[in-house]
């Protein structure tokens, strides 16, 4: 059942036409409990909050279905300005980005210019770039696009997921890194991800082990609290530093349980999505693990809108309603 919820979900957020209805009435179905804001200027106070309650963040400027270079140009642009605008207001916070947006599916060297325009940026004011990782079908070469920027920066890490059999060779390979691990959003096939479960986070357990002991820094996704508490025992047995990890959940989830952890004194960072294309990057939240929908189910769904299906059906609904209208 949990695989086939998973896909169901994977499925909905690869739907152009649902994506397009979500931006355009997500925000009246309760989207910004877990999407910050539309603009940056949202984004920058709803991060004020958190810092003031002792955590940072990561910011994602979320985009999907970038499929030409003015577009990629656009995200690149607005991009920046976030990076500027991080730098005003002095808050503590980091960036995330998937290199798809930069337009990866368009040409990998216009993308690399792309990044290395961002990440530039970034380093002048000793801020942070984190390279989000994708579906197989980009994860080479989101590796070599990160290789490469490693030549002349130190300002950038990446993610390792947990479900891939290569995740190993990849931690091995990159532990002098920042690395974020988590288990991983995508539907893969089963010659090159696990597909069960106990599988994923068997692994998943093994490599934030492994990076704990043995790499520069780890940032631990995850909203499973035996997780957390497992994470808590080993650190303490084995006298890791709390400065060498850091816990990591999504904005709007379990947010009392991210408050804890920071009067806790453990390092936590919120990940902190804005803009108006939250339509992909939410259907993969739930499709990685079912637990979420109850997590957010009361604090996402008004009265009229109680169930995930609700929300897809009337993103559906409502953009085949908007599309007739034209």
């Amino acid at each position: 059942m949990s695989n086939l919820t998973r896909d169901f979900f994977i499925g909905l957020s690869n739907n152009k036409l649902l994506n397009a209805g979500a931006q355009k009435w997500g925000f009246h179905l309760g989207a910004d409990k877990v999407v910050a804001g539309i603009t940056v200027e949202e984004t920058i106070e709803t991060i004020k909050v958190l810092n003031a309650q002792g955590i940072s963040c990561t910011i994602d400027n979320l985009g999907e279905f970038v499929s030409d270079r003015s577009e990629a140009t656009r995200a690149k642009n607005s991009i920046i300005s976030l990076i500027e605008a991080i730098h005003e207001s002095g808050v503590d916070a980091h960036l995330s980005l998937k290199p798809s947006q930069l337009g990866l599916d368009i040409a990998e060297d216009f993308c690399y210019k792309n990044l290395y325009q961002v990440v530039e940026k970034a380093h002048q004011y000793n801020i942070f770039v984190n390279l989000d990782m994708e579906d197989f079908s980009r994860l080479q070469a989101s590796f070599d696009l990160f290789d490469q920027l490693l030549k002349e920066f130190d300002n950038v890490g990446t993610v390792i997921q947990s479900y891939f059999y290569r995740a190993e060779d990849d931690l091995y390979t990159h532990k002098d890194q920042r690395l974020r691990i988590v288990k991983g959003a995508y539907k893969e096939e089963p010659d090159v991800a696990f597909q069960d479960k106990e599988d994923i986070d068997a692994n998943y357990i093994e490599l934030i082990e492994w990076h704990l002991l043995n790499g520069k820094f780890t940032s631990i996704a995850t909203h499973d609290h035996h997780v957390i508490e497992h994470v808590k025992e080993f650190v303490r047995a084995n006298n890791v530093s709390l400065d060498k990890f850091e816990f990591q959940m999504l904005y709007g989830f379990r947010e009392d349980m991210q408050l804890s952890l920071a009067k806790e004194g453990y390092n936590f960072c919120t990940y902190v999505p804005f803009g108006e294309d939250w339509y992909g990057y939410f259907m993969r939240r739930l499709a990685e693990r079912p637990q979420n929908i109850n997590l957010i189910t009361k604090q996402v769904f008004n009265k009229k809108t109680n169930t995930i299906l609700g929300v897809a059906l009337g993103a559906f609904v409502l953009g085949r309603w908007s599309k007739k209208k034209k």
